[in-house]
């Protein structure tokens, strides 16, 4: 594994539990680069220790983000070392094992095309509350709006060849959603993903991240806001138009008719802030294929509802948003793997 680099962004680090990994490391791995992201300057000897000692250092003055120290990184390695197999991201707070790090890296040597996720047990009886919740939702988002069934989407602990490193590079993000797009952009690429599962180590509750629970988790599913936006935003429009229609009409099948009126608006609305705020690299196929769908579902919708207004006698409204809510968590799972196939998710 000698053309194989750790490399491992470190922000105001436990200098006791960082030097052991380190030790640890060196053990087992002769290339190391640690990233010092903007570190307070009463780690400035330890550092200094680290470079005394034979680790390659990469220094930012000001903090720039996990994702900017991850690729300045890649760059930093694919400039001076071009021989290089690949790298092994880690973090340095003590949640990764050299152990598992070697699992990773020979993962990455068996699957080059692949990236390597070493990925965490959440189901353990002392994994943190809050670490459990997060990954379970975000698990579940990434498997309706991606298509991506991953066991640990905020894992640290990646091995990714020389090749996914230059393609990473150029990736928007520059603090924890970075590692998000990452994943993403195998979707977009067809870039398949590997599991190795590693142990699962929370030290004093997961207390040395530097996550910040609310600006981090709302860059990390800016993504999947724009598309709720979307969507939401629509629906509401589509509500709105058939409730003025159908006060307004006084014909026999007001229904299907307010449905069909309604839904040519919001859905040439919902098209346009698909392409340009979810989407990119739409096509005139998923044009066309965008339409089909929203005929089929705009008579499934009309029909269903005049069926129950008539059986059930309640307020059509209350039927009408009932009938579209299923609908719509139908559509997720059509446009992503059939309208918007050959799209790629903007980030």
């Amino acid at each position: 594994m000698d053309n194989i680099f750790i490399v491992i962004p470190t922000l105001d680090p436990d200098e006791d539990i960082m030097l052991k990994f380190i030790e640890e490391l060196k053990g087992e791995f002769k290339n190391i680069l640690v990233i010092n992201d903007g570190s307070k300057g009463i780690h400035d000897k330890f550092f200094n220790k680290l470079k005394k000692d034979g680790i390659k250092v990469l220094t930012h003055h000001k903090n720039l983000g996990k994702g900017r120290a991850l690729k300045n990184s890649f760059n930093y390695l694919l400039n001076e070392y071009p021989n290089i197999e690949g790298c092994v991201t880690c973090d340095c707070d003590g949640q990764h094992s050299v152990k598992d790090i070697k699992k990773c890296a020979k993962a990455l040597l068996k699957e080059p095309d692949n990236l390597i996720l070493g990925v965490r047990n959440f189901e353990l009886d002392y994994v943190p509350p809050k670490s459990k919740f997060g990954n379970k939702i975000t698990r579940n988002i990434f498997k309706m709006f991606i298509g991506l069934d991953i066991s640990d989407t905020q894992t640290g602990l990646r091995a990714l060849s020389k090749k996914l490193m230059y393609t990473f590079m150029d990736l928007s993000g520059e603090r924890y959603e970075y590692e998000t797009n990452m994943l993403i952009e195998c979707k977009n690429e067809n870039i398949n993903i590997s599991e190795v599962e590693i142990e699962t180590i929370y030290l004093n509750s997961n207390a040395n991240s530097h996550f910040n629970p609310l600006k981090d988790s709302i860059l990390i599913y800016k993504l999947f806001l724009k598309y709720f936006v979307s969507s939401f935003s629509s629906f509401i429009l589509d509500i709105i138009l058939f409730i003025a229609i159908f006060g307004i009409l006084n014909i026999n099948s007001k229904i299907l008719a307010a449905t069909i009126l309604a839904r040519v608006v919001s859905s040439i609305y919902n098209y346009i802030i698909n392409s340009n705020l979810v989407f990119k690299n739409l096509s005139v196929s998923s044009l066309v294929k965008y339409y089909l769908l929203a005929i089929i579902n705009m008579f499934i919708s009309g029909c269903f509802v005049t069926y129950l207004y008539n059986l059930l006698g309640i307020p059509v409204l209350i039927i009408k948003i009932i009938v579209d809510s299923i609908l719509w968590l139908i559509n997720i799972i059509i446009q992503r793997e059939f309208v918007f196939k050959d799209g790629k998710y903007e980030k």
